[in-house]
């Protein structure tokens, strides 16, 4: 009976699997099934998610700091806000006067914010993604003087900027259009600084800078003219015009010019047939750069000019008369005779034997023109 009832036990041990529908561990294993293509997810937006989040302070009962920027109560008057991860201008309180929103994320600046901002004086919106700026917002803030928006993507000039601005810089945006009156009435500004831009000589009209009386600075460097810009303000000190496409000069360009102390002219197309002979004859330039250009020979230039770049052109020959002009109405003993010139700057061109001071083509010394002449 015993002998039975183990028969009938391994007899069920081996027919469970099959009855519980389950394969003997001993068989093969199945095939893998085909690989499935993950199913595919939608693609994120690129606002938001691209950009870390705000970053906000604890709300503050007994102040009205926007939850945004940070006050500080020794500068009352100041509004720190940059550096937030902002993508839009926070509600400005009435009594700021200097406000700071540089390196955020604002695509576009609106008047509600400054609504009640009337007082503000400086503001720094600098590097980042600001396309567009309202028509109205510079009606909101009239006693603004120092507007800086470089690093941007502004495509034009802001419309209807405040009369009384002293100084705009609007550089590496894409600005490659200004506005017609732009600038009308603001003869408060003194620096207007455009430079790494897309400005062609069909955006600069003839009357773009007519109304800047007090301008010193006109930076216009690395756009695409190819003319020298017209009507500059005849008062200006520093005119920047480096790394355009321009190849010559007009005869009178500079005649009107009273102040006018620094000329950057480096890496344009400039030859001597573009420069008229005394076109540098200017007796208030102290700076003249030129280097990078085309030039063959020493474009002749005032005796009290200090400092001449001319490297990387194809200079072949030096005239120390030339470089060192004497007034002919003054005598040899007189001061006002003695040329000034005492950095002279001629590495990367053609001259032999090369006239080097430290290996470099660079002649610098309080006596110049006299070692010049006793060469």
């Amino acid at each position: 009976m015993k002998a039975g009832l183990g028969f009938y036990s391994l007899l069920l041990l081996l027919l469970t699997p099959a009855v519980l529908g389950l394969r003997p561990s001993a068989k093969k294993p199945l095939r893998p099934s085909p690989t499935r293509k993950p199913a595919v997810s939608e693609v994120e937006p690129a606002e938001p998610t691209d950009f870390p989040p705000p970053i906000l302070n604890a709300p503050s009962p007994h102040s009205d700091c926007p939850r945004e920027c940070s006050c500080n109560p020794v500068y009352p008057n100041t509004l720190y806000c940059e550096n937030r991860n902002l993508r839009r201008v926070p509600t400005i309180p009435p009594h700021t006067h200097y406000l700071y929103l540089q390196n955020n994320y604002i695509d576009e600046v609106t008047a509600e914010s400054f609504n009640n901002a009337t007082e503000l004086k400086w503001v720094n919106l600098g590097n980042n993604r600001i396309r567009q700026v309202a028509p109205n917002v510079f009606k909101k803030i009239p006693n603004l003087l120092f507007l800086y928006m470089e690093r941007n993507q502004l495509k034009e000039v802001p419309s209807e900027l405040p009369a009384g601005l002293e100084q705009l810089r609007l550089s590496r945006n894409q600005i490659s259009k200004i506005p017609a009156g732009a600038f009308d009435k603001m003869d408060h500004l003194v620096l207007l600084d455009l430079h790494h831009n897309k400005i062609s000589d069909s955006n600069l009209g003839k009357n773009v800078f007519k109304d800047l009386k007090n301008l010193m600075q006109l930076n216009l460097a690395h756009n695409i003219l190819r003319k020298m810009p017209s009507n500059v303000p005849s008062g200006i000190f520093q005119l920047f015009l480096d790394r355009n496409n321009i190849e010559e000069i007009p005869e009178n360009y500079f005649k009107n010019f009273i102040n006018l102390a620094f000329v950057r002219l480096n890496y344009n197309q400039l030859s001597d047939k573009g420069l008229p002979k005394m076109v540098f004859n200017v007796s208030t330039l102290l700076d003249l750069h030129l280097a990078y250009n085309k030039l063959s020979n020493v474009p002749l230039f005032n005796g009290q000019l200090e400092h001449l770049h001319l490297n990387n052109n194809v200079i072949e020959s030096l005239n120390a008369t030339e470089i060192c002009p004497r007034s002919m109405m003054a005598g040899q003993d007189d001061e006002a005779s003695v040329p000034r010139l005492r950095y002279l700057r001629l590495d990367g061109n053609h001259l032999h034997p090369p006239h080097t001071h430290g290996g470099h083509h660079v002649l610098q010394t309080p006596a110049l023109c006299c070692d010049l002449e006793s060469m």
